[in-house]
């Protein structure tokens, strides 16, 4: 099985169900820090303007999940782990009126995830 550079809890894939029922198609951007903090925002597909320095990790639940290639730098070494937590966040992502946040859990990979990786 290929090494996923970001996945999802149960928890998030039922609260990505949940929004995709309201909103259609969804996106996340790991947000990089300062209004906001540096967590996973959720937003309707297109609704955020990925630039041309964002890359695109993978998907979780079918949604498009990208970083900005200097973030990336600080993380490209762990396994981001998209979760959900009770509580209201700071942000404009989807999920903060229904009282939930989403957060970034995330583990080193093993040399040889890194090696398949080839980052």
């Amino acid at each position: 099985m290929p090494v996923e550079k970001v996945i999802a809890t149960d928890a998030t894939n039922a609260l990505i169900d949940r929004l995709r029922a309201t909103h259609g198609p969804l996106m996340f951007h790991q947000s990089g820090g300062c209004c906001d903090g540096s967590q996973p925002m959720c937003f309707e597909e297109g609704e955020f303007k990925v630039g041309s320095s964002d890359l695109c990790l993978g998907t979780i639940n079918g949604c498009a999940f990208y970083i900005s290639a200097d973030q990336y730098e600080y993380w490209k070494h762990t396994q981001l782990i998209i979760d959900v937590t009770p509580g209201r966040g700071s942000s404009f992502s989807l999920e903060i009126p229904l009282g939930f946040r989403f957060l970034t859990r995330s583990r080193m990979f093993t040399e040889e995830e890194l090696r398949e990786l080839g980052d």
